[in-house]
């Protein structure tokens, strides 16, 4: 049972590393406002008329 209590011991230290980096991000991370701009070609918006 060791090897398997040490196998337990080390994903959940991988899981709680994982969590710590993810809710490092969520906290100190801000994302920056931007305006987006997609220009849209003239044939899509009127198509010809055949």
């Amino acid at each position: 049972m060791p090897t398997l209590f040490r196998f337990a011991f080390f994903c959940a230290t991988a899981v709680a590393i994982v969590y710590g980096i993810m809710w490092s991000l969520v906290v100190f991370v801000e994302p920056r406002e931007r305006d987006v701009t997609v220009r849209i070609p003239s044939e899509r918006v009127n198509p010809p008329v055949q």
